[in-house]
């Protein structure tokens, strides 16, 4: 059953997001999950040459008995920090670093936003794949699952601890055709210099919404946030429509 979520932002403006359903969050997980054993298969075969390799006779051996069983114990725990961070720290690095998308959700086409559609932070992170853990160790993901099924917002205990959504990531479409309308647009940073964070998320979000727009709601929303942000712009864009600006300023703020 497909389910959205609206929400508002601090210039009341409403964005529709559609919530990634089970069946996409299971299917990015296994996807992740190959990826992680396939790291640790290679970590361990390139471990058992190197420890091939380096086998000495047997009275090299019994000669640094002490040293190799202090050796050992030191590569004990660092593998099994490895383990946990492969498994675990897997998830916060790239839902930190690439927009809430590790390569499993990147392939099935959603993402981690924070409450309001805000882009994921690194506390945000942690917390969602710290409670990860326990759902991990409870049946492998059971109660992911039943709480996912159960929540109107499709969210598992560590979205519901983190404040976090999964939602399908629209991306916006770029529009191919600025360019030959006028070739001289200045697109560096003197474009948006003067806009907020605030105003630049807010285009940017228009900007990945704007293909769920239809007809007028497109066209009401697009003058409402364009009206903000034309006085600020570093050029004149009066040959270009609201929409159109606010993908081509959403481009240049990326």
């Amino acid at each position: 059953m497909e389910r959205t979520v609206d929400v508002a932002t601090g210039e009341s403006v409403a964005f529709s997001y559609e919530l990634a359903g089970l069946g996409s969050r299971f299917f990015a997980v296994a996807i992740d999950f190959t990826i992680q054993i396939a790291v640790l298969v290679a970590a361990l075969l390139a471990l058992a040459w190197i420890g091939a390799s380096q086998s000495g006779g047997a009275a090299a051996a019994a000669h640094a008995a002490p040293v190799s069983k202090f050796a050992g114990a030191v590569l004990e725990g660092l593998a099994i920090f490895g383990v946990f961070m492969l498994f675990f720290g897997y998830f916060i690095f790239f839902e930190w670093r690439f927009a809430g998308r590790t390569p499993g959700k990147r392939l099935l086409g959603i993402r981690v936003v924070r409450d309001g559609g805000f882009p994921l932070d690194f506390t945000s992170a942690v917390v969602r794949n710290v409670i990860r853990i326990l759902e991990f160790s409870v049946g492998f993901y059971t109660i992911s699952a039943i709480s996912t099924l159960l929540s109107p917002l499709n969210r598992r205990l560590g979205d519901m601890a983190a404040g976090t959504l999964v939602v399908r990531d629209n991306r916006f479409e770029r529009v191919v055709t600025l360019a030959q309308l006028d070739e001289r647009l200045n697109r560096d940073d003197a474009l948006v210099r003067d806009l907020s964070e605030s105003e630049r998320e807010l285009v940017r979000r228009y900007a990945e919404r704007r293909a769920a727009l239809r007809g007028e709601a497109r066209t009401a929303l697009a003058k409402q946030i364009a009206d903000g942000v034309r006085p600020k712009l570093g050029a004149a864009f009066e040959h270009l429509d609201d929409d159109a600006l606010l993908v081509h300023v959403a481009e240049s703020a990326l």
